[in-house]
Protein backbone atom coordinates (compact mmCIF):
# COMPACT_ATOMS: atom_id res chain seq x y z
CA UNK A 1 0.00 0.00 0.00
CA UNK A 2 3.21 2.26 0.49
CA UNK A 3 4.42 1.85 -2.83
CA UNK A 4 1.04 1.94 -4.21
CA UNK A 5 0.64 5.05 -2.40
CA UNK A 6 3.96 6.42 -3.47
CA UNK A 7 3.77 5.42 -7.20
CA UNK A 8 0.26 7.49 -7.54
CA UNK A 9 2.24 11.22 -5.53
CA UNK A 10 4.57 10.53 -8.37
CA UNK A 11 1.84 11.38 -10.73
CA UNK A 12 -0.21 13.75 -8.58
CA UNK A 13 2.41 15.69 -6.42
CA UNK A 14 0.00 18.37 -5.78
CA UNK A 15 -2.07 15.69 -3.49
CA UNK A 16 0.82 15.22 -1.17
CA UNK A 17 -0.73 17.72 1.70
CA UNK A 18 -4.20 16.26 1.24
CA UNK A 19 -3.30 12.56 1.52
CA UNK A 20 -1.05 13.30 4.73
CA UNK A 21 -3.42 11.41 6.83
CA UNK A 22 -3.15 8.36 4.42
CA UNK A 23 0.48 8.37 4.87
CA UNK A 24 0.91 8.91 8.24
CA UNK A 25 -2.24 5.89 8.97
CA UNK A 26 0.18 3.86 6.45
CA UNK A 27 3.46 4.35 8.81
CA UNK A 28 1.44 3.35 12.00
CA UNK A 29 1.68 0.18 13.84
CA UNK A 30 -2.88 -0.23 13.14
CA UNK A 31 -4.24 -1.83 10.64
CA UNK A 32 -5.17 1.10 7.94
CA UNK A 33 -7.56 -1.26 6.17
CA UNK A 34 -9.41 -1.77 9.82
CA UNK A 35 -12.65 -0.24 10.49
CA UNK A 36 -11.90 0.76 13.95
CA UNK A 37 -8.34 2.33 13.44
CA UNK A 38 -9.50 5.65 13.59
CA UNK A 39 -9.02 8.53 12.99
CA UNK A 40 -9.24 7.38 9.11
CA UNK A 41 -8.94 3.95 7.30
CA UNK A 42 -9.18 2.87 3.78
CA UNK A 43 -11.67 2.36 1.80
CA UNK A 44 -11.78 1.15 -1.64
CA UNK A 45 -14.38 1.71 -5.20
CA UNK A 46 -14.85 0.44 -8.33
CA UNK A 47 -14.65 3.50 -11.28
CA UNK A 48 -16.50 1.13 -13.93
CA UNK A 49 -16.76 2.58 -17.61
CA UNK A 50 -18.81 1.38 -20.46
CA UNK A 51 -18.50 2.03 -24.12
CA UNK A 52 -19.91 5.31 -24.02
CA UNK A 53 -17.91 6.64 -21.16
CA UNK A 54 -20.24 6.82 -18.55
CA UNK A 55 -19.22 6.28 -15.02
CA UNK A 56 -21.66 3.37 -12.85
CA UNK A 57 -22.78 5.56 -9.79
CA UNK A 58 -25.48 3.61 -6.89
CA UNK A 59 -27.67 5.53 -4.43
CA UNK A 60 -26.34 4.48 -1.13
CA UNK A 61 -29.14 4.40 1.35
CA UNK A 62 -26.67 4.70 4.55
CA UNK A 63 -26.15 8.05 2.45
CA UNK A 64 -29.58 9.30 2.11
CA UNK A 65 -29.24 7.78 -1.47
CA UNK A 66 -26.11 9.43 -2.55
CA UNK A 67 -25.05 8.45 -5.68
CA UNK A 68 -21.46 7.27 -5.51
CA UNK A 69 -19.09 4.60 -7.03
CA UNK A 70 -19.92 1.20 -5.33
CA UNK A 71 -17.17 0.38 -2.72
CA UNK A 72 -16.54 -0.08 1.06
CA UNK A 73 -14.72 -1.27 3.68
CA UNK A 74 -12.31 -4.16 3.58
CA UNK A 75 -13.06 -7.57 5.04
CA UNK A 76 -10.80 -10.47 6.12
CA UNK A 77 -9.66 -12.55 3.03
CA UNK A 78 -9.34 -9.65 0.37
CA UNK A 79 -5.88 -9.93 -0.74
CA UNK A 80 -5.47 -6.80 -2.76
CA UNK A 81 -7.16 -3.18 -2.09
CA UNK A 82 -8.19 -4.36 -6.14
CA UNK A 83 -10.23 -6.88 -5.07
CA UNK A 84 -11.99 -5.35 -2.33
CA UNK A 85 -13.13 -2.84 -5.38
CA UNK A 86 -14.28 -6.22 -7.81
CA UNK A 87 -15.70 -7.44 -4.61
CA UNK A 88 -18.07 -4.62 -3.34
CA UNK A 89 -19.45 -3.97 -6.95
CA UNK A 90 -20.22 -7.50 -7.32
CA UNK A 91 -22.08 -7.17 -4.10
CA UNK A 92 -24.11 -3.71 -4.72
CA UNK A 93 -24.31 -4.28 -8.23
CA UNK A 94 -24.49 -7.88 -9.19
CA UNK A 95 -21.60 -7.19 -12.33
CA UNK A 96 -19.16 -10.14 -11.88
CA UNK A 97 -14.81 -9.60 -11.89
CA UNK A 98 -15.10 -11.54 -15.10
CA UNK A 99 -17.21 -9.06 -17.17
CA UNK A 100 -14.80 -6.38 -16.29
CA UNK A 101 -11.00 -5.57 -17.28
CA UNK A 102 -8.58 -2.97 -16.34
CA UNK A 103 -7.47 -0.06 -18.11
CA UNK A 104 -4.26 0.20 -20.37
CA UNK A 105 -3.83 3.70 -19.04
CA UNK A 106 -4.25 2.32 -14.58
CA UNK A 107 -3.58 -0.96 -14.99
CA UNK A 108 -3.66 -2.16 -11.55
CA UNK A 109 -3.20 1.29 -9.66
CA UNK A 110 -6.03 3.55 -8.49
CA UNK A 111 -7.19 6.72 -10.81
CA UNK A 112 -7.73 8.38 -7.67
CA UNK A 113 -7.58 8.66 -3.96
CA UNK A 114 -10.01 10.76 -2.36
CA UNK A 115 -10.17 11.60 1.26
CA UNK A 116 -14.11 12.10 3.01
CA UNK A 117 -15.19 12.53 6.11
CA UNK A 118 -17.83 10.42 7.58
CA UNK A 119 -20.37 12.31 10.19
CA UNK A 120 -20.56 9.99 13.43
CA UNK A 121 -23.03 6.86 13.99
CA UNK A 122 -24.06 6.52 17.18
CA UNK A 123 -25.99 3.04 16.47
CA UNK A 124 -22.35 1.86 15.51
CA UNK A 125 -20.60 3.67 18.15
CA UNK A 126 -18.43 5.21 15.66
CA UNK A 127 -16.85 8.40 16.02
CA UNK A 128 -16.64 10.76 13.02
CA UNK A 129 -13.63 10.13 10.88
CA UNK A 130 -12.36 9.75 7.33
CA UNK A 131 -12.00 7.40 4.65
CA UNK A 132 -8.97 7.22 2.12
CA UNK A 133 -10.48 5.93 -0.36
CA UNK A 134 -8.57 3.89 -3.07
CA UNK A 135 -10.91 4.42 -6.36
CA UNK A 136 -9.87 1.59 -9.30
CA UNK A 137 -11.15 2.44 -12.88
CA UNK A 138 -12.42 -0.65 -15.01
CA UNK A 139 -13.90 -1.18 -18.51
CA UNK A 140 -17.03 -3.25 -18.99
CA UNK A 141 -15.62 -6.63 -20.87
CA UNK A 142 -18.59 -6.35 -23.20
CA UNK A 143 -20.18 -4.12 -25.40
CA UNK A 144 -23.11 -3.69 -23.71
CA UNK A 145 -23.67 -2.97 -19.48
CA UNK A 146 -25.34 -6.31 -18.20
CA UNK A 147 -28.12 -6.79 -16.50
CA UNK A 148 -27.67 -5.26 -12.60
CA UNK A 149 -29.15 -6.76 -9.69
CA UNK A 150 -28.84 -4.23 -6.67
CA UNK A 151 -28.37 -5.14 -3.51
CA UNK A 152 -31.50 -4.08 -2.21
CA UNK A 153 -31.01 -3.28 1.95
CA UNK A 154 -27.76 -1.32 0.74
CA UNK A 155 -28.63 0.57 -3.07
CA UNK A 156 -31.38 2.04 -4.07
CA UNK A 157 -30.72 2.93 -7.52
CA UNK A 158 -28.23 2.55 -9.99
CA UNK A 159 -27.16 5.54 -12.53
CA UNK A 160 -24.60 5.51 -15.77
CA UNK A 161 -23.26 9.15 -15.80
CA UNK A 162 -21.11 10.64 -18.00
CA UNK A 163 -17.39 11.74 -17.04
CA UNK A 164 -18.51 15.88 -16.83
CA UNK A 165 -21.61 14.60 -14.44
CA UNK A 166 -19.31 12.10 -12.01
CA UNK A 167 -20.49 13.48 -8.76
CA UNK A 168 -16.51 13.10 -7.03
CA UNK A 169 -14.83 16.10 -7.99
CA UNK A 170 -11.70 14.59 -7.37
CA UNK A 171 -12.64 11.60 -9.80
CA UNK A 172 -14.54 13.81 -12.47
CA UNK A 173 -11.38 15.75 -13.15
CA UNK A 174 -9.10 12.47 -13.19
CA UNK A 175 -11.55 11.29 -15.67
CA UNK A 176 -11.65 14.02 -17.86
CA UNK A 177 -7.85 14.21 -17.81
CA UNK A 178 -7.47 10.83 -18.59
CA UNK A 179 -9.91 10.94 -21.45
CA UNK A 180 -7.13 13.03 -23.12
CA UNK A 181 -5.25 9.76 -23.02
CA UNK A 182 -7.47 7.43 -24.55
CA UNK A 183 -9.63 5.86 -21.46
CA UNK A 184 -12.48 5.95 -24.04
CA UNK A 185 -14.26 2.75 -22.48
CA UNK A 186 -12.83 0.36 -24.94
CA UNK A 187 -10.82 -2.64 -24.17
CA UNK A 188 -7.20 -3.17 -25.41
CA UNK A 189 -4.55 -5.61 -24.48
CA UNK A 190 -2.88 -5.39 -20.87
CA UNK A 191 -0.67 -7.92 -21.30
CA UNK A 192 1.51 -10.03 -23.65
CA UNK A 193 2.23 -13.68 -24.42
CA UNK A 194 4.65 -15.58 -26.37
CA UNK A 195 3.57 -18.10 -28.95
CA UNK A 196 7.26 -19.48 -29.27
CA UNK A 197 7.76 -22.08 -32.15
CA UNK A 198 10.94 -23.91 -33.52
CA UNK A 199 9.85 -23.51 -36.83
CA UNK A 200 9.58 -28.06 -36.74
CA UNK A 201 6.15 -27.86 -35.58
CA UNK A 202 6.89 -27.73 -31.66
CA UNK A 203 5.20 -24.94 -29.57
CA UNK A 204 7.23 -24.34 -26.10
CA UNK A 205 4.75 -24.08 -23.20
CA UNK A 206 5.36 -22.74 -19.71
CA UNK A 207 4.07 -25.00 -16.29
CA UNK A 208 2.52 -22.62 -14.08
CA UNK A 209 3.23 -22.58 -10.13
CA UNK A 210 0.22 -24.60 -7.87
CA UNK A 211 -0.27 -21.23 -6.00
CA UNK A 212 -3.71 -19.75 -5.23
CA UNK A 213 -2.47 -16.17 -5.65
CA UNK A 214 -2.03 -16.39 -9.41
CA UNK A 215 -4.02 -17.24 -12.58
CA UNK A 216 -4.15 -20.34 -14.11
CA UNK A 217 -2.23 -22.09 -11.26
CA UNK A 218 -0.68 -25.61 -12.56
CA UNK A 219 -1.59 -25.08 -15.74
CA UNK A 220 0.93 -25.09 -19.12
CA UNK A 221 0.48 -21.42 -20.37
CA UNK A 222 2.40 -19.01 -23.06
CA UNK A 223 5.36 -17.10 -21.80
CA UNK A 224 4.39 -13.29 -20.89
CA UNK A 225 2.66 -11.24 -18.28
CA UNK A 226 1.19 -8.29 -17.78
CA UNK A 227 1.79 -4.11 -18.85
CA UNK A 228 3.74 -2.20 -16.13
CA UNK A 229 4.23 1.32 -15.69
CA UNK A 230 6.82 2.00 -17.88
CA UNK A 231 6.57 -0.50 -20.66
CA UNK A 232 6.37 1.68 -23.69
CA UNK A 233 4.63 -0.87 -25.32
CA UNK A 234 3.05 -4.33 -25.41
CA UNK A 235 6.44 -5.66 -27.64
CA UNK A 236 8.62 -4.07 -24.71
CA UNK A 237 6.28 -5.68 -21.82
CA UNK A 238 6.80 -9.01 -23.25
CA UNK A 239 10.72 -8.94 -23.91
CA UNK A 240 10.77 -7.69 -20.60
CA UNK A 241 8.77 -10.60 -18.97
CA UNK A 242 10.67 -13.02 -21.06
CA UNK A 243 14.24 -11.65 -19.61
CA UNK A 244 12.38 -11.57 -16.07
CA UNK A 245 11.04 -15.79 -16.64
CA UNK A 246 13.70 -16.88 -18.91
CA UNK A 247 16.39 -15.14 -19.24
CA UNK A 248 18.27 -16.68 -22.66
CA UNK A 249 15.09 -17.03 -24.60
CA UNK A 250 14.81 -13.80 -27.13
CA UNK A 251 13.24 -14.77 -30.13
CA UNK A 252 15.04 -12.45 -32.66
CA UNK A 253 11.37 -11.32 -33.98
CA UNK A 254 8.08 -11.54 -31.92
CA UNK A 255 5.14 -10.46 -34.54
CA UNK A 256 1.89 -9.87 -33.58
CA UNK A 257 -0.09 -12.66 -34.10
CA UNK A 258 -3.70 -12.60 -31.97
CA UNK A 259 -5.52 -11.08 -29.10
CA UNK A 260 -6.88 -13.83 -26.66
CA UNK A 261 -8.78 -13.42 -23.45
CA UNK A 262 -7.24 -14.65 -20.23
CA UNK A 263 -8.38 -14.23 -16.42
CA UNK A 264 -6.03 -11.46 -15.07
CA UNK A 265 -5.63 -10.53 -11.03
CA UNK A 266 -8.59 -10.96 -9.21
CA UNK A 267 -10.57 -12.41 -12.22
CA UNK A 268 -11.19 -9.45 -14.61
CA UNK A 269 -11.63 -10.78 -18.03
CA UNK A 270 -7.49 -9.61 -18.98
CA UNK A 271 -7.44 -9.08 -23.24
CA UNK A 272 -3.76 -10.29 -23.99
CA UNK A 273 -1.51 -9.55 -27.40
CA UNK A 274 -0.29 -12.95 -28.36
CA UNK A 275 3.29 -12.36 -30.49
CA UNK A 276 4.34 -15.32 -32.51
CA UNK A 277 8.41 -15.93 -32.50
CA UNK A 278 11.04 -18.62 -33.52
CA UNK A 279 13.26 -19.93 -30.64
CA UNK A 280 15.24 -23.17 -31.53
CA UNK A 281 17.03 -23.70 -28.14
CA UNK A 282 16.94 -26.09 -25.51
CA UNK A 283 14.77 -25.42 -22.25
CA UNK A 284 16.38 -27.32 -19.95
CA UNK A 285 19.81 -25.17 -20.39
CA UNK A 286 17.30 -22.21 -19.38
CA UNK A 287 17.52 -20.37 -15.96
CA UNK A 288 13.57 -20.79 -15.19
CA UNK A 289 12.86 -17.55 -12.61
CA UNK A 290 9.23 -18.45 -12.35
CA UNK A 291 7.28 -21.55 -12.50
CA UNK A 292 8.12 -25.59 -12.89
CA UNK A 293 9.25 -26.40 -16.31
CA UNK A 294 9.76 -25.34 -19.81
CA UNK A 295 9.35 -27.71 -22.64
CA UNK A 296 8.35 -28.50 -26.06
CA UNK A 297 4.85 -29.74 -27.16
CA UNK A 298 3.73 -30.69 -30.55
CA UNK A 299 0.01 -29.85 -31.22
CA UNK A 300 -1.07 -33.57 -31.15
CA UNK A 301 -0.60 -33.92 -27.43
CA UNK A 302 -2.36 -31.04 -26.18
CA UNK A 303 -5.25 -32.60 -25.42
CA UNK A 304 -3.47 -34.69 -22.37
CA UNK A 305 -2.16 -31.02 -21.26
CA UNK A 306 -3.92 -28.92 -18.27
CA UNK A 307 -4.21 -26.24 -20.74
CA UNK A 308 -6.49 -23.25 -21.32
CA UNK A 309 -9.25 -23.52 -24.59
CA UNK A 310 -7.85 -19.94 -25.75
CA UNK A 311 -4.09 -21.60 -26.24
CA UNK A 312 -5.48 -24.68 -26.91
CA UNK A 313 -7.04 -22.96 -30.19
CA UNK A 314 -4.33 -20.47 -30.68
CA UNK A 315 -1.22 -23.50 -31.16
CA UNK A 316 -3.63 -25.22 -33.70
CA UNK A 317 -4.57 -22.21 -35.95
CA UNK A 318 -0.94 -21.15 -36.08
CA UNK A 319 0.48 -25.04 -36.87
CA UNK A 320 -2.08 -24.95 -39.66
CA UNK A 321 -1.18 -21.64 -40.88
CA UNK A 322 2.46 -22.23 -40.45
CA UNK A 323 3.81 -26.29 -41.32
CA UNK A 324 7.07 -27.25 -40.25
CA UNK A 325 9.92 -26.07 -41.95
CA UNK A 326 11.28 -29.71 -41.85
CA UNK A 327 10.50 -32.59 -43.86
CA UNK A 328 7.86 -34.91 -41.78
CA UNK A 329 9.69 -37.12 -39.90
CA UNK A 330 12.91 -35.32 -39.66
CA UNK A 331 13.96 -35.16 -35.78
CA UNK A 332 14.19 -31.33 -34.47
CA UNK A 333 17.38 -29.98 -33.96
CA UNK A 334 18.45 -27.35 -31.57
CA UNK A 335 22.00 -25.18 -32.73
CA UNK A 336 23.45 -22.56 -31.49
CA UNK A 337 23.42 -20.28 -35.00
CA UNK A 338 27.47 -19.57 -35.78
CA UNK A 339 29.05 -20.53 -32.36
CA UNK A 340 32.25 -22.40 -32.37
CA UNK A 341 31.55 -26.19 -31.31
CA UNK A 342 31.80 -26.71 -27.56
CA UNK A 343 30.35 -22.84 -26.92
CA UNK A 344 28.56 -22.77 -23.61
CA UNK A 345 26.03 -19.40 -24.20
CA UNK A 346 26.27 -17.51 -20.92
CA UNK A 347 23.30 -15.22 -19.05
CA UNK A 348 24.65 -11.84 -18.81
CA UNK A 349 23.65 -9.59 -15.65
CA UNK A 350 24.23 -6.04 -15.05
CA UNK A 351 23.79 -4.29 -11.26
CA UNK A 352 24.56 -1.38 -9.85
CA UNK A 353 27.06 -0.23 -7.34
CA UNK A 354 25.63 2.60 -5.52
CA UNK A 355 27.67 4.39 -2.24
CA UNK A 356 26.45 7.55 -0.95
CA UNK A 357 28.05 10.22 0.93
CA UNK A 358 28.46 8.53 4.14
CA UNK A 359 30.00 5.36 2.29
CA UNK A 360 27.02 3.30 2.59
CA UNK A 361 26.25 0.88 -0.42
CA UNK A 362 22.70 0.30 -1.73
CA UNK A 363 21.31 -2.87 -1.21
CA UNK A 364 17.03 -4.18 -2.01
CA UNK A 365 15.59 -6.41 0.03
CA UNK A 366 13.91 -9.29 -2.11
CA UNK A 367 10.19 -10.29 -2.41
CA UNK A 368 9.70 -13.46 0.46
CA UNK A 369 7.96 -15.51 -2.35
CA UNK A 370 10.62 -14.89 -5.62
CA UNK A 371 12.20 -17.60 -7.18
CA UNK A 372 15.67 -16.43 -6.74
CA UNK A 373 17.23 -15.31 -3.60
CA UNK A 374 14.03 -14.85 -1.26
CA UNK A 375 14.55 -12.62 1.82
CA UNK A 376 17.91 -12.01 0.74
CA UNK A 377 20.13 -8.46 0.10
CA UNK A 378 20.71 -7.87 -3.04
CA UNK A 379 21.70 -5.31 -5.64
CA UNK A 380 19.75 -3.44 -8.08
CA UNK A 381 19.83 -5.38 -10.98
CA UNK A 382 18.21 -7.33 -13.97
CA UNK A 383 19.17 -8.92 -17.05
CA UNK A 384 20.06 -7.94 -20.44
CA UNK A 385 17.78 -7.79 -23.39
CA UNK A 386 18.79 -6.70 -26.31
CA UNK A 387 19.96 -4.06 -25.63
CA UNK A 388 23.87 -2.71 -23.99
CA UNK A 389 24.73 -3.17 -20.43
CA UNK A 390 25.03 0.13 -19.45
CA UNK A 391 21.48 0.70 -21.00
CA UNK A 392 19.94 -2.24 -19.13
CA UNK A 393 21.32 -0.74 -15.93
CA UNK A 394 19.87 2.85 -16.78
CA UNK A 395 16.84 1.00 -17.60
CA UNK A 396 16.25 -0.92 -14.55
CA UNK A 397 17.41 1.53 -12.02
CA UNK A 398 14.53 3.88 -13.10
CA UNK A 399 12.54 0.73 -13.22
CA UNK A 400 13.03 -0.67 -10.25
CA UNK A 401 13.94 2.47 -7.93
CA UNK A 402 12.88 5.47 -10.04
CA UNK A 403 16.65 6.27 -9.41
CA UNK A 404 18.09 8.56 -13.18
CA UNK A 405 21.13 7.75 -14.02
CA UNK A 406 23.40 9.49 -17.22
CA UNK A 407 24.99 6.65 -18.94
CA UNK A 408 28.38 8.78 -18.94
CA UNK A 409 28.37 8.71 -15.21
CA UNK A 410 28.58 4.85 -15.16
CA UNK A 411 32.04 2.73 -14.66
CA UNK A 412 32.56 -1.05 -14.99
CA UNK A 413 34.24 -1.75 -11.07
CA UNK A 414 33.73 -5.66 -10.90
CA UNK A 415 32.75 -9.06 -12.86
CA UNK A 416 31.76 -12.25 -10.87
CA UNK A 417 31.84 -15.35 -13.64
CA UNK A 418 29.27 -17.50 -11.78
CA UNK A 419 27.63 -20.65 -12.26
CA UNK A 420 25.02 -21.08 -9.56
CA UNK A 421 25.01 -25.33 -9.67
CA UNK A 422 26.29 -28.42 -11.87
CA UNK A 423 24.65 -27.96 -15.25
CA UNK A 424 23.40 -24.36 -14.91
CA UNK A 425 23.80 -22.23 -17.18
CA UNK A 426 26.67 -19.97 -16.27
CA UNK A 427 26.01 -16.08 -16.02
CA UNK A 428 28.45 -13.25 -16.11
CA UNK A 429 27.45 -10.57 -13.66
CA UNK A 430 28.57 -7.29 -14.37
CA UNK A 431 28.74 -4.77 -11.75
CA UNK A 432 28.55 -0.52 -12.56
CA UNK A 433 29.30 2.12 -10.11
CA UNK A 434 27.45 4.98 -10.80
CA UNK A 435 29.59 8.39 -9.65
CA UNK A 436 26.33 10.38 -9.46
CA UNK A 437 22.95 10.11 -9.67
CA UNK A 438 19.29 11.85 -8.91
CA UNK A 439 16.16 10.26 -6.96
CA UNK A 440 15.65 8.61 -3.58
CA UNK A 441 15.72 5.00 -3.99
CA UNK A 442 11.71 3.87 -3.76
CA UNK A 443 10.15 0.32 -3.85
CA UNK A 444 8.99 0.54 -7.57
CA UNK A 445 8.27 -3.11 -8.43
CA UNK A 446 6.99 -4.41 -4.78
CA UNK A 447 6.37 -8.70 -6.28
CA UNK A 448 10.20 -8.65 -6.63
CA UNK A 449 11.92 -6.07 -3.78
CA UNK A 450 9.99 -5.28 -1.05
CA UNK A 451 12.70 -2.53 0.53
CA UNK A 452 15.79 -0.52 -0.10
CA UNK A 453 18.48 0.27 2.36
CA UNK A 454 21.53 1.69 2.79
CA UNK A 455 24.60 -0.54 4.24
CA UNK A 456 27.99 0.14 5.44
CA UNK A 457 30.62 -1.98 3.79
CA UNK A 458 31.55 -3.87 7.40
CA UNK A 459 28.10 -4.24 8.67
CA UNK A 460 26.60 -6.21 5.25
CA UNK A 461 23.77 -8.05 6.41
CA UNK A 462 23.80 -12.02 6.78
CA UNK A 463 21.27 -12.24 4.21
CA UNK A 464 23.18 -11.00 1.69
CA UNK A 465 23.44 -12.72 -1.93
CA UNK A 466 27.12 -14.49 -1.81
CA UNK A 467 28.63 -13.42 -4.84
CA UNK A 468 26.62 -9.90 -4.35
CA UNK A 469 28.95 -9.99 -1.23
CA UNK A 470 32.06 -11.24 -3.12
CA UNK A 471 31.62 -8.32 -5.59
CA UNK A 472 31.67 -5.82 -3.29
CA UNK A 473 34.68 -7.08 -1.75
CA UNK A 474 36.29 -7.22 -4.81
CA UNK A 475 35.19 -3.03 -5.30
CA UNK A 476 36.09 -2.47 -1.93
CA UNK A 477 39.80 -3.12 -2.44
CA UNK A 478 39.87 -2.82 -6.60
CA UNK A 479 40.20 -6.34 -7.73
CA UNK A 480 38.34 -6.30 -11.21
CA UNK A 481 37.07 -9.80 -11.44
CA UNK A 482 36.11 -13.08 -9.02
CA UNK A 483 34.71 -16.11 -9.85
CA UNK A 484 32.18 -17.95 -7.96
CA UNK A 485 30.81 -21.85 -8.41
CA UNK A 486 33.36 -23.42 -10.87
CA UNK A 487 35.62 -25.28 -8.45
Amino acid sequence: MRATLEAYLTRHPQEQEALAGLAAALDDDADPTSRSTLPGHITCGAVVIDRDRRVLHVGHRTSGGKLLAPGGHTEAGDRTLLTVALRKVQEETGIRPEELCMTPQFLSAPIDIDVHDIDPNTAKGEPAHQHYDFRFAFYLAAEQPPPLALQDEEVSEARWLPYADVRSPTLCAKLLLAEGDGLDGQPEPVGASALIHDGHGQYLLHLRDQRDDIAAPGAFSLLGGGREEGDTCLAQTLRRELAEEVPGIAPAELTPYAVAQATGAGGLTAPIQIFAGRWDGDPDAIDLREGVLLRWFTPEVLDRLRLSPDTHELIHRHAAQHPPTSPPGEPVRSHRGEAPEGTELHIVGVHLYLQNDHGRILLGLRHPDSTFAPNTWHFLAGHCEREAAITCLVREAKEEAGLLIDPGDVELVHLVHLVNSPGAPPRIQLVFRARSWSGTPKVLEPDRCVEWRWWAPKDLPTETVPYTRLAIDGVLVGCPYSQMGWE
